[in-house]
């Protein structure tokens, strides 16, 4: 007994205990065995792991292989919800098919939301799984629109795989490069599809050049076409050499047949391209390539893997979603080319070693760790999605929140399809599933108490515009606040704060067409009818010159007086400042005592939240406090907190202030002949036209222009290109305004506290 080893006990146990007809002597032996081990029950997963100890494999490993995190992202309308219905429907998840505009009354399965329904485009990201041949598919539909960037964002963050969807008509997109820029930002090996192939004016290897140029993509593609817009018939596989048909009313038979002959050369030459763009990033088939051996389709198959899980090659399929064909080769594709949770590397900060980066193994057997990467209210309270890294979360498990070190139960566990969901026990590292009931924010990691590290943040854009909103009737002010504040914690884009002159609720966000779905989304949730203000810029302003204060703070009024003496001056902080507002304290001696330097520095503060110019906050400051007095009795900490507010009012003024602007890069896409009325109309708006290429008949203009000039820009580009053109925009910096519209807002902001 004493020379069983410990690896062989639970297999010798099992081979005993399952022994049948048990004998008295093994029914001894077995409890002897469980007596020795304390093994108390022995469950199929038991089993499995110790079958896998013996054979040196982990127990979760095949599970792991078999696994797959994806999200699909691209521009506005190049086939996203379109493409994540038809893949939902070839897996078996969906028994038939209905389209994104929903003109059925039922629309497609990812756009939830009736608005999503209406509008025919995308607001929240949705999650759902599926399983293909074995493997278990997790997906992430997300939107185009630059307004709802934080969906992406934040689907992005905790995917292991991505797919780029492309129009084979529209090709690189602006808001592609935006996908493109957030999937290398979060470091996301993926695979383009080039879509729409049926369209008039498809043109597949035009968008391939496009995305090598403009995307800087080194890509190559895996799929020749059959035929282009109504001829579309199939595809060539070029790692197998086969071509494929899709069958059926909803294209699910897909047909094997030889290359047409016709096809041979090209597609021999397309082959050929693509060996030589994974040669260059893989150096076991540029080996292979060298030496003249020939390619088989499983060395190219490896190859490709390889170099796209590294992120060097982005393998391109093409396809049509709504013509239901090019679908099923992209799945094979995902399986085949995309990386598994193991095979990614994802690092947490452990916040027990000063925040050292520790790499996450991404194994079931390793302490809890996962991700809450967003938050819904749903009927049952808040649904919280969650990203587990490693480790296994079960249903009635206590898990803690490190951000917060709240310890929480976990009282029911769910897989999400869409708005549905399915109840589950327990899920394992590697899989994405939510939680009810556990109150958190947006980015929290949760553990399960034996480690304390937290996961990276997503990097969450600052909000460029603003809108006054109050309820119409006084008795709705309650479901108005909860709307507010569940909207807020759900978007951490969405920010609400009070203009503490007006008294007025401001919302802010991304763009008119994020704050418009909020109000609405208001009326429909929560039965409330809001008023809305004329959109507001969210101006900041800043010093350009070094300025020096010295003020006294002194008041006596019988008893204890006030008085606090404070020393000192305001400069810029150098461009490229990663901070916004920097207090340092030079003094030497004890003019001051240290306890109150902490009410100075509040006071500066809250001096900066509004300038004098027109009122919003000040940024890019640096105070530096050089000597000052205090009183041995007066002074106090409000004594010098009031004296840094005053001092810093005190040299506003010298300093020279300016007010900044949202500045933002604007992308028009129109038709060749509008272009000089559309270029006029920019300059007329004070934009800078940085680029303009030729697209076809159509011309791409790029400009900087200010937002405050932006509002109701898309009725007047639409009567000036007789409804054909088209636009995007997202924020750029913040930068001064000329001199005669610093002057115009000054007074217009004088002119409105004077009628108040």
């Amino acid at each position: 007994m004493a020379r069983l080893s410990r690896s062989s006990a639970p297999r010798l146990l099992y081979a005993l205990c399952s022994s049948s007809p048990a004998s008295p002597s093994t029914s001894t032996a077995a409890s002897l065995l469980a007596g020795a081990f304390h093994l108390r029950h022995f469950s199929a997963g038991n089993l499995a792991r110790a079958n896998a100890a013996a054979d040196k494999e982990p127990w979760w490993k095949e599970s792991m292989e078999r696994l797959r995190n994806i999200g699909i992202s691209a521009h506005i309308d190049s086939g996203k919800t379109t493409l994540t219905e038809r893949v939902l429907y070839y897996t078996g998840r969906i028994h038939e098919i209905h389209e994104v505009r929903g003109r059925d009354g039922v629309g497609a399965k990812m756009d939830s939301m009736d608005l999503e329904r209406e509008k025919g485009i995308t607001i929240q990201s949705a999650a759902t799984y599926c399983t293909w041949k074995d493997y278990k598919i997790n997906i992430i539909d997300t939107p185009g629109h630059v307004d709802f960037t934080i969906e992406v964002e934040r689907a992005l963050r905790v995917l292991d795989g991505a797919i780029l969807v492309l129009c084979s008509v529209g090709g690189v997109q602006s808001q592609s490069i935006t996908v493109d820029r957030q999937m290398r930002r979060y470091e996301v090996p993926r695979l383009a599809f080039i879509n729409k192939l049926d369209r008039m004016g498809a043109d597949p290897w035009k968008v391939l050049n496009q995305a090598r140029s403009k995307l800087r993509h080194h890509s190559a593609a895996m799929q020749v076409p059959i035929g282009l817009e109504d001829d579309f018939k199939g595809l060539v596989d070029l790692v197998q050499l086969k071509a494929y048909y899709f069958h059926g009313s909803n294209g699910e038979k897909v047909v094997a047949e030889e290359v047409p002959a016709d096809m041979e050369a090209l597609v021999a030459e397309k082959r050929r391209e693509l060996i030589e763009s994974v040669s260059e990033v893989d150096d076991k088939l540029a080996e292979a390539f060298l030496g003249d051996e020939t390619i088989s389709a499983a060395d190219l198959k490896e190859a490709v893997r390889r170099a796209t899980i590294a992120q060097k090659f982005i393998p391109v399929f093409m396809g049509s979603a709504f013509k239901n064909k090019g679908v099923q080769p992209l799945l094979d594709g995902v399986i085949n080319y995309l990386p598994c949770p193991i095979e990614v590397c994802n690092y947490a900060l452990d916040q027990t070693k000063n925040e050292e980066k520790v790499e996450l193994r991404g194994s079931p057997d390793g302490p809890l760790v996962a991700l809450a990467f967003k938050l819904e209210e749903g009927r049952f309270g808040q649904l919280t999605y969650l990203r587990i890294y490693e480790g296994v979360i079960r249903k009635g498990d206590f898990i803690i929140n490190v951000n917060t070190g709240k310890k929480i139960k976990v009282p029911r566990l769910v897989r999400m399809h869409s708005n549905e969901m399915e109840d589950i026990q327990e899920a394992h590292a590697g899989q994405i599933v939510a939680v009810f009931g556990v109150d958190c924010a947006s980015g929290d990691t949760f553990t399960d108490g034996s480690v304390r590290y937290t996961m990276t943040s997503m990097n969450v854009p600052e909000p460029v515009m603003s809108l006054a909103v109050q309820p119409v009737s006084k008795d709705s002010g309650g479901q108005f606040s909860k709307a507010l504040n569940r909207f807020q914690r759900e978007d951490p884009t969405f920010r609400v704060g009070l203009d503490p002159e007006s008294g007025q609720t401001i919302i802010s966000g991304m763009g008119e067409l994020h704050l418009d779905i909020y109000v609405e989304r208001i009326k429909r949730e929560y039965k409330v009818d809001a008023s809305v203000g004329k959109p507001r810029v969210n101006f900041r302003e800043t010093v350009t010159q070094h300025a020096d204060f010295d003020y006294l703070h002194k008041k006596q009024t019988g008893g204890q007086g006030q008085y606090g003496r404070v020393i000192g001056y305001i400069e810029p902080l150098p461009a490229g400042s990663p901070t916004k507002f920097e207090f340092e304290n030079i003094l030497v001696g004890q003019a001051i005592p240290s306890s109150f330097i902490p009410a100075i520095e509040k006071g500066f503060k809250e001096a900066a939240n509004s300038g004098a110019l027109i009122g919003h906050p000040v940024e890019n400051l640096r105070v530096v406090l050089t000597d000052g007095a205090a009183h041995a009795v007066d002074s106090s900490e409000l004594a010098f907190k009031l004296a840094s507010i005053y001092a810093f009012r005190q040299c506003y003024a010298a300093s020279r202030p300016v007010i900044l602007e949202p500045v933002m890069l604007v992308e028009l896409k129109v038709p060749t002949e509008f272009q000089g009325a559309v270029a006029g109309d920019i300059n007329k708006r004070k934009g800078v036209i940085v680029g303009n290429d030729q697209e076809g008949d159509d011309s791409v203009i790029t400009a900087h222009v200010p937002l405050n000039n932006m509002f109701g820009y898309s009725t007047a580009l639409r009567s000036m290109t007789q409804g054909k053109g088209e636009f995007t925009m997202e924020y750029k910096e913040h930068s001064p305004v000329s001199h005669d519209v610093q002057m115009q807002l000054i007074n217009s902001y004088k002119g409105n506290k004077a009628a108040e």
